[in-house]
């Protein structure tokens, strides 16, 4: 399928004849998920809406090669992970299909980012390889074209005089990073910005104990002195992220949807308002799965927004019993 029909998505119903015409090709193409879909007895030829699509789960990305392609592959992307556990693996074929996902998703809640500085401290994900994070900051903070735009480790006292060099001109800023290490900078330092989007990208990784988006929110609000804080909302199975201008709601690009699964019943989906597991469709993901069963928790909400709750208590996805193919 060509990406342009994709990424030009305007409407429900295109979504969902293109939803269900990647579905066939993935199930055609793609060995694990068609065995998977097989061991639930899907018959491609019934599956006439996109709740009907059979939903991968996301374990299968650390044990199993998940490709609906047969070009070579030009990058794998792979989750952070702790000593001695697997860790996931995204084999990308087409990393322009990446980058067109990431380019036009920024554009489309945050404008063009030329007009940004864009300031990234993300020092868990810059010290390992593979990170589809980094991947996309490296060219966002390349496309702003920016001399003051850049990657930040450990260097925080710089960070904070660019900050605030940069927000008392007026100057648009994104700083984006990981939980842990904007708290860490807003225990060294106070601010007052007013022209910077705070966005973070979720993670303690170890360095901090976990904490609930609210009471990390709050204190990320009083430290940087503004009103709210966003979230970008990816991981490394996806090639498509939501964002978030605050409290939690996160909004999706055309070509990307959250639907709410039952928690007890995996292959059924909640009305509005109810709590479950997230399931992700993610059209970019083409060439790998676009039917992705996570283990993160959420609520769907009249608009479509979704809101974010973190994850299942068990680090299995209860009512997938399929995990061993």
């Amino acid at each position: 399928m060509d990406p342009e029909k994709i990424f030009s998505i305007s409407s429900e119903q295109a979504f969902k004849e293109i939803a269900l015409e990647i579905f066939r090709f993935q199930y055609a193409n793609n060995p694990v998920y068609r065995k998977f879909s097989d061991l639930l007895k899907i018959d491609p030829k019934r599956i006439n809406r996109i709740e009907k699509i059979p939903f991968l789960p996301i374990g299968l990305f650390k044990s199993h090669t998940i490709l609906s392609s047969e070009e070579p592959i030009q990058k794998t992307f792979t989750s952070s992970g702790t000593t001695g556990t697997k860790t996931s693996k995204h084999y990308v074929t087409d990393l322009a299909v990446y980058e067109q996902s990431f380019n036009l998703g920024f554009k489309k809640f945050y404008g063009d980012i030329e007009d940004y500085v864009v300031l990234a401290l993300l020092p868990s994900y810059l010290e390992r390889d593979g990170s589809s994070l980094i991947y996309m900051a490296q060219h966002l903070i390349e496309e702003s074209a920016h001399p003051d735009s850049g990657f930040y480790l450990n260097n925080l006292a710089e960070l904070k005089e660019k900050l605030i060099s940069l927000d008392n001109k007026g100057q648009k800023v994104l700083l984006i990073g990981v939980s842990f290490a904007l708290l860490d900078l807003v225990e060294d330092f106070q601010f007052k910005l007013k022209n910077t989007i705070v966005m973070e990208t979720g993670g303690m990784k170890g360095r901090r104990k976990e904490m609930i988006r609210e009471e990390l929110h709050s204190i990320l609000k009083k430290g940087f002195g503004v009103a709210t804080i966003h979230s970008e909302y990816g991981m490394t199975e996806l090639l498509s992220q939501a964002y978030s201008a605050g409290n939690g709601i996160f909004d999706c690009p055309p070509w990307m949807k959250i639907l709410i699964r039952d928690p007890e019943d995996a292959q059924s989906f909640l009305e509005n308002n109810s709590t479950g597991g997230i399931n992700v469709i993610d059209l970019a993901n083409i060439n790998s799965c676009s039917f992705i069963a996570t283990q993160d928790l959420g609520k769907k909400h009249a608009n479509n927004s979704v809101g974010i709750m973190g994850r299942f208590d068990n680090s299995d996805i209860r009512g997938c019993n399929l995990m061993v193919l």
